[in-house]
């Protein structure tokens, strides 16, 4: 089963700016849905003899595991450092460049998580073999975006032109809405409702220009109006005052009064963890999509690292 490489070369994904061509997102998921109609003893010749270096500086389940996986399911090796904070050389002084050159003489392609915002920017500029940004610090989570992006396009009739979308806890930290509101905006007519405390509101930078914003405190705004909720966690290491974080956290709580008035093909999603914001007896609401994101996560990270690989010798 031939698989399309893109038209445009992509030696490291850093951002979803990298991501605002619609026909390379069509691409892409053409691309992640010939992966998931793929027999097994196909796909694990993709990669064969390929190795994926994943290094994280900060606590990871899904993603992590994910691309692990991805690369074990299209034949390929892993090595990996978690907990790179404490386990690395970084505690010697070593720069992320140093880092980064190092583990390029060892790997294929390397996916790169860490705390402060732009190094894996910094990592891709000093990198010899491909940099996948899985989460700089409040900055990017682009690979997050995109398999959000494409699993609101499952469920949203292949098109987000004319939708409403709420984007619900914390907008200020959360590197997940700040990818994937880049992706909304390439769609016409779009509404995109920003749920949060004032003190945790959506950065001016990520708010372009010709989309409907509109900003509410809570989430009785939204009601029926809405396409899809994206809910995040509210963040509890940002606040100093704990009793403020548990009386904000109790007005994001997404449960069975809230899916009376969500649309009946509306969706709900969230990147994870949760920590409270949606309470479980949501999950087996078939709205409920969160868990569906954890999968196509795997084959559209598959696709990436194909695209990446697929060319190198």
């Amino acid at each position: 089963m031939h698989i399309a490489l893109p038209e445009n070369h992509l030696k490291h994904i850093v951002s979803t700016d990298q991501f605002t061509d619609l026909h390379l997102l069509k691409q892409l998921f053409q691309a992640t849905d010939r992966l998931r109609r793929m027999p097994d003893v196909e796909r694990l010749e993709l990669l064969r003899h390929k190795l994926l270096a994943t290094i994280f500086y900060e606590p990871s389940t899904r993603t992590r595991l994910s691309f692990e996986t991805a690369m074990y399911r299209m034949g390929g090796q892993v090595i990996s450092s978690e907990n790179a904070d404490i386990s690395s050389s970084t505690t010697k002084g070593e720069t992320i460049e140093d880092t980064i050159r190092t583990l390029g003489t060892y790997a294929d392609i390397i996916v790169l998580r860490h705390p402060e915002q732009g190094t894996a920017e910094k990592a891709a500029k000093a990198s010899l073999i491909p940099v996948i940004n899985a989460g700089d610090g409040a900055g990017e989570h682009p690979t997050q975006a995109l398999l959000d992006l494409y699993t609101l396009l499952r469920h949203l009739g292949g098109s987000l032109n004319g939708k409403t979308i709420a984007l619900v806890g914390d907008l200020l930290y959360g590197r997940t809405v700040h990818s994937l509101v880049k992706l909304l905006t390439l769609y016409e007519n779009v509404r995109i409702i920003l749920v949060s405390p004032p003190q945790l509101r959506m950065p001016p930078a990520y708010k372009h220009i010709g989309v409907t914003w509109e900003e509410v405190d809570n989430l009785t705004a939204v009601k029926e109006q809405v396409d899809a909720l994206y809910v995040t966690r509210i963040q509890k290491e940002r606040f100093q005052n704990q009793a403020t974080y548990k009386k904000l956290q109790q007005n994001y709580v997404i449960n069975k009064k809230t899916l009376k008035v969500l649309k009946s093909d509306g969706v709900i999603m969230h990147p994870l963890p949760r920590v409270g914001e949606i309470a479980t007896e949501v999950d087996a609401d078939p709205r409920a999509m969160y868990f569906e994101q954890i999968q196509n996560g795997i084959f559209v990270r598959m696709a990436l690292l194909y695209w990446l690989l697929a060319n190198k010798p």
